[in-house]
């Protein structure tokens, strides 16, 4: 299958799963106590269902990653050649961005709109943040989950697994994730969910973006380790 087709569905699919969850987060709104609206469930199966359906729709033809740290993580893992996780890390920072930019013309539609800080969904840490946790309380979420997502991949995608449950357990283990990582981070795990929103927000979002691609993606490297080591394909 051609390279071209792979590329455009992880735009496709990163473009989803940014619209439909941090839609949700940023359209069923989140004070600064924490998510209202829909709540914290609802937004943590925004995300959940998003990678769901999208695993079921491109899946077939590119495996979904749709996060740039599952592509890495793959990389290592020798399923992905590098030139592959260059174009899919591209296009799911492209499909990303377009998702924010959609997702900010909605939200500006609404009358008397100011962009807070961390708007449109951000990711952060600190005074202000959520349940303003410490940066040492964001880096171990989001290395540690990062982490788990990555074995819950490799393992639902080996040769053993049943391919059919994979986009289910997938999905399911990220709103898992969010149920957690929302009030500590607003949950990232995936770098270029992180980089569509902050572009468009600025401020303490774009200072903080560094954190949410480097300790993704150290957190999936690391299960990459893991699973090359310990655990059977």
């Amino acid at each position: 299958m051609g390279s071209t087709k792979k590329y455009f569905a992880e735009a496709l699919g990163t473009f989803a799963l940014v619209l439909f969850g941090c839609g949700a987060a940023t359209i069923a709104s989140v004070s600064e106590s924490g998510p209202e609206g829909i709540g914290l469930l609802g937004i943590s199966l925004a995300f959940g269902f998003s990678l769901v359906v999208m695993v079921y729709a491109i899946g077939p033809i590119s495996g979904c990653h749709i996060n740039p740290a599952v592509s890495i993580a793959m990389m290592a893992a020798k399923k992905l050649s590098v030139k592959d996780t260059i174009g899919y890390v591209i296009s799911q920072c492209i499909g990303a961005t377009l998702a924010a930019a959609v997702l900010y013309i909605i939200v500006i539609g609404s009358e008397g709109f100011i962009m807070p800080e961390w708007g449109l969904a951000s990711n952060g840490w600190g005074d202000g943040y959520l349940g303003e946790y410490n940066i040492i309380s964001a880096l171990i979420t989001e290395f540690v989950l990062t982490f788990l997502f990555l074995l819950v991949i490799f393992g639902t995608t080996a040769k053993k697994a049943s391919p059919l449950m994979a986009g289910l357990a997938i999905g399911i283990s990220l709103a898992l994730i969010h149920m957690v990582a929302i009030p500590i981070t607003g949950t990232s795990v995936n770098p270029a969910r992180s980089l569509g929103p902050a572009l468009f927000a600025g401020g303490e979002a774009l200072k903080q973006l560094w954190l949410f691609i480097l300790i993704p993606i150290a957190g999936g490297l690391f299960a990459a380790i893991v699973r090359n080591l310990f655990l059977e394909d």
